[in-house]
């Protein structure tokens, strides 16, 4: 049987490459069971529209462009380039939280908008027509196969985490806050990142977090969201993939995807959770005590929770 392939356009910056999500499946180009995804195809049998904000939103040059100087004034949403996808055929999928109420109203109009031009509108909040948990994609550098077979790579280090000095919503600050009791405390915990606060001592930017995982004990992993319980993001799957144990603070979803003890619940972001990361990282026995369970997360992300999976299912069901 002739595999479907999926197309993919994404509103995210420079996310435009052919082999999108390879990684993500042991066969090469980029196959699942009966499906192919190939992102920049310009003739799929479904499209998938990854976090798309709706076109009367995007203010890049072309669309721009066209809207000052087209006399029709037509909506540009008449626009858009479905590449032939029937509507019935068209997937969206919104990633981003719902972090605050001019977040919230932008994701609402996007929904607004998908439901007219798509068979499926998903996201991560009870405001989408089908609530859910996004499909697990990750961002490690490492490929399905090695992650699939590998056993837990050499440990030199106790606890790192990976964050960014973003500060557009309280979930931010409150981010940022944290960063800056933990430091204050000198709890050993390895910070690296981007555009972090000049007063943090960062073991800077990195290309790959492989590297600044995998050799890791534990992973401290802090969602920009935990209000609700479909939200949970790679935060979670690449430190699991790492092989680490997570310190997670993050919403409900969690719970119900992956198995107990295969991670941990960070209380909080205070001087509770602080108490927590030391007493937790003062000694190796938490790591010990659930690698099985990691091993057993692991590969329910890499086979159940894979977004590959999930649009496979979705063909699938589909015939």
């Amino acid at each position: 049987m002739k595999s479907k392939i999926i197309g993919m356009i994404s509103s995210y910056p420079n996310l435009n490459q052919a082999d999108w999500l390879w990684k993500q499946t042991p066969q090469p180009f980029g196959y699942w069971q009966q499906i192919q995804m190939l992102a920049t195809t310009s003739e799929p049998d479904y499209l998938l529209l990854y976090q798309f904000d709706r076109p009367v939103s995007v203010t890049s040059s072309l669309w721009w462009q066209w809207w000052h100087q087209s006399a029709l004034k037509q909506p540009l949403e008449n626009f858009v380039d479905f590449r032939g996808v029937p509507k019935e055929r068209v997937i969206y999928l919104l990633r981003e939280p719902p972090l605050d109420a001019k977040v919230m109203a932008i994701n609402q109009e996007n929904y607004h908008w998908a439901n007219r031009h798509c068979g499926y509108v998903s996201g991560p909040d009870d405001a989408a027509p089908y609530p859910d948990y996004m499909p697990a994609i990750w961002y490690l550098n490492v490929s399905f196969r090695e992650l699939n077979e590998m056993s837990s790579p050499l440990k030199l280090k106790t606890c790192s985490w990976i964050t960014s000095g973003i500060n557009r919503s309280l979930n931010h600050q409150q981010r940022l806050n944290f960063m800056s009791l933990l430091q204050a405390q000198n709890l050993d915990v390895d910070i690296y990142g981007r555009n972090l606060p000049t007063e943090i001592k960062s073991e800077g930017n990195v290309n790959n977090k492989w590297n600044v995982m995998s050799p890791y004990y534990y992973n401290l992993a802090v969602e920009n969201y935990v209000g609700n319980q479909w939200y949970v993001s790679e935060k979670l799957w690449d430190a699991l993939l790492a092989w680490c144990l997570p310190i997670y603070y993050g919403g409900t979803a969690a719970d119900r995807l992956l198995p107990p003890k295969s991670f941990l619940r960070l209380p909080s972001l205070d001087a509770k959770g602080l108490g927590y990361i030391q007493e937790v990282t003062s000694t190796l026995d938490a790591w010990h005590e659930a690698k099985e369970a990691i091993a057993e997360a692991r590969q329910i992300i890499l086979h159940r929770l894979n977004l590959l999976n999930w649009l496979s299912d979705f063909v699938r069901q589909q015939r």
